[in-house]
């Protein structure tokens, strides 16, 4: 099943998004889409999937084609089980299945040519869509991206937010559909979860389109790169490495190009503007057309690299967050298990481990957004149950989240001045954007590359783009502690370098951190200690050179890609690990 794209172009309002995009998508085809957030790979992946259609253009495939997305939005955490839930992804063959048998049964009793007929086009559909085996590859699929037979059978609303979007990717290759569609798939995948989805996607005969930020999974999988930059897209063939050494290449070209096509249009309107007037007017008129017929060279995109003095935060005490014997229980689930830690003052500590493990379940507690079973949490002195949400604010406490929490309706400035600790309900309603707070607003919109955004509405960003302003968010509450929630997810990897550098400013001055991220490399080099947790609790600590040699950990989580030479990973996991309470 071939899609061709052709001349595709979309708009919201004045905003063009997408201005002239062509591709051809065959079979065995992985495409990765690339561009910056913003620049409308989202968009492209719903138009393919035909919930939204373009402008201009047009969009084609053969009649039948099955077509399977799976997209940053979660499915809603209902009274649904997770097997219901994964299985609609497999819900045609499981319809053809059972018209196989109905057919069966008519065709032992009353045999016609239509049913006979009948019976031979769906026998032709089921196998494309699975066959018998399609009860079995579902079950393979949940098994490989972390789910067990038991999860099958819980409600989705037992699930955490990581979860649930793995399930959304469960139910997306159950489809065993001809073009498989996939926004930042790596995103709350653990590493075996990864390993597992690459060879995955290497056996599947459907053509595939996919946009992430992880720059390994992208190498792993991509076999051509569709670059979207300013509407227009441009494909390559090859691998993402190509595309990139091909890319920097071509700015290179341009760059000169540019400069030089500069120099030429200067030195023509030096001589227009020297002679307009006198003995050679009809020659400067003749440059001046000349001038005009030439077909001008883009100036490269660039990167924009901002500095921001972030004003010092106040002084807390040498122990900024600490918890003792915490157990959390969740619909007969233990998410966290005995678990203690001690954040100190001007720290970088990252969490990381399997999904499910209790991560940001850990973060609940920290910001009071969720009681222990067992247990106490205290944030700079204080017991976290016996202070007021402002009072958690005041005491410098903020957070980001997986998933964006904007008030989507409010312009990204709006978004920005809104949610302060002094500010009323009415405020928050119809927040001010005047004063020093704005302004303040937006030197952060700048600092983080938004400030031409800050008067739409937060909802129209791209998820990368929320993530952006989230983070300026989070910095217009001047905070001493900051709990960052994948803050890699879904963000090119250039910005996550800004964001590893934003962190080291803000440290610098005083600023604690505590992160969970799945991005390794980001949390070997940003973050000490790192804290692994499986199964509720946590099983190492320590420098993340020592993390990186643990055979514990290496076993648990990391897996062989990160094991160093001559480390092997026949070991227990202690009781009761060093460094960790």
């Amino acid at each position: 099943m071939t899609v061709h794209v052709t001349s595709a172009a979309l708009s919201y309002g004045a905003d063009e998004v997408l201005a002239d995009v062509s591709a051809i998508i065959r079979p065995r085809d992985r495409i990765a889409l690339v561009g910056r957030n913003g620049a409308g790979k989202t968009t492209l992946l719903r138009l393919l999937a035909g919930e939204l259609a373009p402008d201009r253009g047009d969009i084609s495939m053969p009649a039948g084609t099955r077509v399977a997305l799976h997209d940053q939005r979660p499915p809603l955490a209902g009274t649904d089980t997770l097997g219901s839930y994964v299985g609609a992804g497999a819900a045609k063959a499981e319809e053809l299945e059972a018209e196989l048998r109905e057919l069966e049964t008519r065709m032992t009793e009353h045999p016609t040519e239509a049913v006979l007929r009948r019976y031979d086009a769906a026998q032709r559909e089921f196998e494309r869509a699975g066959g018998y085996a399609w009860r079995t590859r579902l079950e393979a699929v949940a098994r490989g991206l972390g789910f067990s037979p038991a999860d099958l059978d819980r409600p989705l609303r037992t699930f955490s937010g990581g979860e649930l979007t793995r399930a959304s990717l469960v139910r997306a290759l159950a489809a065993e559909p001809d073009v498989l569609l996939l926004d930042e798939p790596t995103n709350h995948l653990d590493t075996d979860a990864i390993e597992w989805l690459e060879d995955h996607l290497a056996g599947l005969d459907a053509g595939v389109v996919f946009v992430s930020h992880d720059r390994w999974f992208l190498e792993s999988v991509a076999t051509g790169v569709l670059e979207i930059d300013r509407g227009r897209g441009r494909y390559e063939k090859g691998s993402y490495s190509t595309w990139r050494r091909i890319k920097a290449e071509r700015v290179a070209a341009q760059a000169g190009a540019f400069e030089r096509q500069q120099e030429e249009l200067a030195h023509l309107q030096r001589f227009v503007d020297r002679f307009r007037y006198g003995t050679k007017a009809r020659q400067a008129q003749s440059k001046l057309k000349a001038m005009a017929r030439i077909e001008r060279v883009e100036r490269p995109t660039e990167q924009r690299s901002l500095r921001f003095d972030f004003p010092p935060p106040a002084r807390s005490g040498r122990i900024v967050a600490e918890a003792e014997r915490l157990i959390v229980e969740v619909a007969g689930r233990t998410l966290i298990a005995d678990a203690g830690f001690a954040v100190e003052r001007g720290q970088r500590v990252a969490l990381i481990g399997p999904n499910g493990s209790g991560k940001t379940t850990l973060f609940n507690l920290v910001t009071g957004a969720m009681g222990a079973d067992q247990g106490e949490v205290w944030l700079d002195g204080t017991r976290i149950d016996r202070m007021k949400p402002w009072e958690r604010g005041h005491l410098g406490l903020a957070r980001t989240f997986q998933t964006t929490r904007l008030f989507t309706s409010m312009t990204v400035l709006e978004n920005l001045v809104a949610p302060l600790p002094d500010a009323k309900w009415s405020t928050m309603l119809k927040p001010s954007v005047a004063g020093h707070e704005a302004d303040r607003a937006r030197e952060l919109l700048a600092f983080v590359g938004m400030e031409k955004f800050a008067g739409q509405p937060a909802g129209a960003l791209s998820y990368g783009q929320q993530k952006l302003v989230e983070l300026a968010q989070v910095l217009m509450l001047e905070p001493r502690l900051v709990l960052l929630d994948e803050p890699a997810g879904g963000v090119n990897p250039s910005l996550v370098g800004r964001i590893v550098e934003i962190v080291r400013d803000l440290n610098r001055q005083g600023v604690t951190f505590l992160v969970v991220e799945h991005n390794i490399p980001m949390v070997l080099e940003l973050c000490d200690p790192v804290v692994v947790f499986s199964r509720g609790r946590a099983i190492a600590e320590g420098a993340p050179q020592t993390i990186r040699e643990d055979p514990v950990v290496l076993d648990a989580y990391l897996g062989d890609e990160w094991r160093p030479p001559g480390v092997t990973g026949e070991a227990a996991a202690p009781d009761q690990p060093q460094g960790v309470r």
